[in-house]
């Protein structure tokens, strides 16, 4: 059936999983090249980013399984080169390419990882020279990591063996390239450490490519050289190759050989030493002797008699005996001057004087105030009489007691003083000196005012 035909009407699932056959079928393992944006890294582990250039941008992704195999990591702006195949994501209805392999354009892939790591360490400090520590002088038992067959350790053997025959070596095997050989030599580390008995460690291999030399640029390598409480050194490659295991160790070795030189000194370095310090310590103590019987001499010649020595002292001390007491007599007769003189104060400022005056003073102001006090209080009660016998002839009461009496409203309870207030019928209260009544109006004749 031709499925293109205008009777055909295909679902968006199923044009899509056509096209994506056909994408897949002919756009397999190509080579892209392009400029890293919207990088991603989620917490599934894969990878996404878009590669774009001048003139379009195309969607990829990366799987957790290829990110694992990648050394270094991707960032934005990086000019990237990558493999892979064009497949269509169906819930967007997007192509994109699933990436494989991928490495920065222009520069090699493990050098860019170099790069990266050695950046990363450099800033958690496991390069810092505070935390490198001294090579032992002289060793008793040094500790080898490397491949037994190659041709590091030969080289050691007989760099130490000529040097000083008698030091003991002691060899931990391990792969030195190829995949799981950094964790070999990490384990090795950690082992040489929990040995007691083993003053120094060296770290190495032989030369060659950057590729042969990747397990030394590990970081779990790296780490595992931070972690060594025993001093390190790396010998590595040739003189020119670097590798982070390098910047990491106490000391690093141009070659294993050169290693082996810096361990310790030759026999015959050493005996010539030993003679040097030797000779020199034989001209320092002659010359120590020599100081000592000059300044012997010289404290023999000005040496006196020990008993016109004490005779001095004896004289000095009576006479320091008599100043201390001329000095205790004069000190006792100014104090008690002062002792004497603050006793007259005393006395004359007796506080007992002061305190009758006081008495005095407080008794008199007692008795003057109990005086003026009962003046006042006749005064007082004097003008109190006259002011109620004037009140008791203004009184109304005494009004009323004459005959006459005060009619207020009864409804309001307002004093009547104006007939015109009245009306027939009211009632009004009339208060008389002796109790009240009540009463109707009658009739009333207003007044004229």
């Amino acid at each position: 059936m031709d499925i293109f035909s205008e009777k055909t009407i295909l679902t968006v699932s199923r044009l899509t999983a056509l096209l994506r056959g056909v994408l897949e079928e002919n756009f397999d393992q190509l080579w892209v090249q392009g400029e890293v944006s919207n990088l991603s890294y989620p917490s599934s582990g894969h990878c996404y980013f878009t590669l774009k250039d001048a003139g379009a941008q195309l969607r990829c992704v990366m799987f957790k399984s290829a990110v694992k195999n990648h050394k270094f990591r991707l960032t934005d702006g990086m000019a990237l080169i990558t493999r892979g195949r064009i497949s269509v994501y169906d819930q967007r209805g997007e192509y994109q390419l699933i990436s494989e392999y991928v490495e920065p354009a222009g520069v090699g892939a493990l050098q860019t990882a170099f790069v990266q790591l050695k950046e990363k360490l450099a800033q958690e400090g496991l390069f810092a020279e505070a935390h490198k520590t001294c090579l032992p002088r002289f060793p008793r038992k040094i500790g080898v990591i490397t491949s037994p067959t190659g041709a590091a350790i030969h080289d050691i053997l007989n760099v130490l063996k000529r040097r000083f025959a008698s030091l003991e070596v002691l060899l931990y095997p391990v792969r030195v390239q190829g995949e799981g050989a950094a964790l070999e030599i990490a384990r090795a580390i950690d082992e040489m450490n929990r040995m007691d008995e083993v003053d120094l460690v060296i770290v190495g291999r032989g030369g060659g490519s950057l590729e042969d030399l990747w397990a030394f640029n590990e970081e779990v390598v790296a780490q595992a050289v931070y972690r060594s409480k025993i001093p390190l050194i790396s010998a590595v490659g040739h003189e020119t190759d670097w590798t982070i295991c390098d910047f990491v160790a106490d000391l690093r070795a141009p070659t294993p050989s050169a290693a082996a030189e810096l361990v310790i000194a030759s026999r015959d370095e050493l005996g010539s030493q030993v003679e040097s310090l030797s000779h020199r310590l034989k001209r320092a103590v002659k010359n120590l002797l020599v100081t000592h019987d000059g300044r012997l001499e010289g404290l023999r010649r000005s040496l006196h008699d020990p008993r016109t020595m004490l005779g001095h002292l004896v004289q000095r001390m009576d006479d320091l005996s008599v100043r201390l007491e001329t000095g205790l007599n004069v000190a006792v007769s100014r104090r008690r001057a002062c002792f004497e003189r603050l006793q007259d104060a005393l006395q004359h400022n007796d506080p007992t004087v002061n305190i009758n005056a006081l008495q005095q003073r407080v008794e008199y102001l007692s008795m003057r105030a109990q005086s003026l006090l009962e003046k006042r209080m006749k005064v007082l009660r004097n003008g109190f009489g006259d002011n109620a016998a004037r009140l008791e002839v203004l009184s109304p009461l005494k009004t009323l007691a004459r005959g006459y009496a005060i009619a207020t409203h009864d409804s309001t309870g307002a004093v009547v003083t104006d007939a015109s207030s009245l009306t027939i019928g009211e009632q009004l209260l009339l208060r008389l000196h002796q109790g009240q009544a009540s009463c109707r109006v009658e009739s009333f004749e207003a007044g004229k005012a």
